[in-house]
């Protein structure tokens, strides 16, 4: 009031669920009548101070003598303290970005990839992802340009040609349905010496993992197959069920916050209920649906909310160890 002069209206928040207990305000930079602007000035920081401490002078409360100079951002006390600031959720998509562009063909398996890892996409003009347990999209290139989907691309191109040169057997060239495209001479010449070329480079690799008996190879192939396919299962029964803890983890919250609310409701006589449930409409509406999440989940009773967070880790955690088996 004594800085606005009355004139500007604002709001305080405090904030009582914290360590430190601390108030946000904000003020409209426009007055009541919308007839004048709220002119900043110079150290106006320091005139905000002044007002707060004799305002706690004047109410009996402490005042901080000697005001000491910020230590530096958060990331720097916590490496004073040997700790490390946790990622952020932008910092957390770029590393997954870049895990899963190391084992994605192209950029539908990317995109295939990056749902077997938990992450929800929307597509579109500009495409965007969410972390599980986050309430936000955030859109790829607004994490660099290292991230954009065009940048992406490239980069799944750019390994695939890298993938292409490295000394392993490809597939073999028809040089007769070749040759009556292009009747080239030369071209024969270097397609019968690149299939001799990657003919050596099988039976090296076949003699290397002792496959060179035809049945041996096919049961290497059933089982490396089975393997693939047991792992992706999993990843994706995992993936399903980190989805579910997250939907869980929002209905319970809603639930836990409002269930008063919501019981003084169904306590009602049905002649009031309507005016009551016009007034709590969006409290009332969040515990039904959390309600009907948990019917069909078939739940009688609510889990801890830790108890989510734990399984949900060790389940991320199980995925990350499959993923290089299935890569494998």
């Amino acid at each position: 009031m004594r800085l606005t002069k009355v004139q500007n209206p604002f709001i305080v928040c405090t904030h009582i669920d914290k360590a430190h207990i601390h108030s946000h305000i904000v003020f409209s930079a426009v007055n009541l009548d919308c007839s004048r602007k709220f002119r900043n000035f110079w150290r106006s920081s320091f005139a905000i101070r002044r007002i707060s401490d004799i305002l706690c002078l004047e109410n009996g409360l402490s005042v901080i003598a000697e005001p000491q100079a910020s230590r530096g951002s958060y990331a720097d006390w916590l490496e004073d303290k040997g700790e490390q600031k946790p990622p952020t959720v932008r910092r957390q998509l770029e590393q997954i970005i870049d895990e899963v562009i190391g084992k994605s063909q192209n950029y539908n398996d990317f995109l295939t990839n990056l749902q077997t890892a938990g992450i929800e996409i929307k597509q579109g003009k500009n495409p965007a992802l969410k972390l599980p347990g986050t309430k936000r999209f955030v859109r790829l290139k607004s994490l660099g340009d290292a991230y954009s989907e065009a940048a992406i691309k490239a980069r799944l191109l750019g390994k695939k040609q890298q993938r292409l040169a490295e000394n392993k057997p490809n597939l073999l060239i028809d040089i007769q349905t070749k040759m009556q495209q292009t009747n080239s001479p030369g071209y024969e010449r270097w397609a019968k010496k690149f299939n001799l070329e990657e003919m050596a480079k099988t039976v090296m690799y076949l003699q290397e993992n002792d496959l060179l008996d035809y049945a041996v190879l096919q049961d290497a192939c059933a089982d490396a197959s089975e393997k693939y396919n047991a792992a992706a299962a999993k990843t994706k029964a995992n993936s399903e069920r980190m989805k579910e803890i997250s939907e869980l983890q929002k209905h319970i919250g809603a639930y836990r916050k409002n269930r008063d609310i919501y019981a003084e409701y169904r306590k009602l006589p049905a002649k009031k209920q309507a005016a009551f449930y016009e007034k709590y409409r969006h409290q009332i509406v969040l515990c039904e649906a959390a309600k009907k999440f948990f019917d069909e989940l078939g739940l009688h009773k609510l889990l801890g909310i830790q108890m989510l967070k734990q399984e949900y880790a060790e389940l991320q955690a199980e995925n990350k160890k499959l993923y290089p088996e299935q890569k494998q």
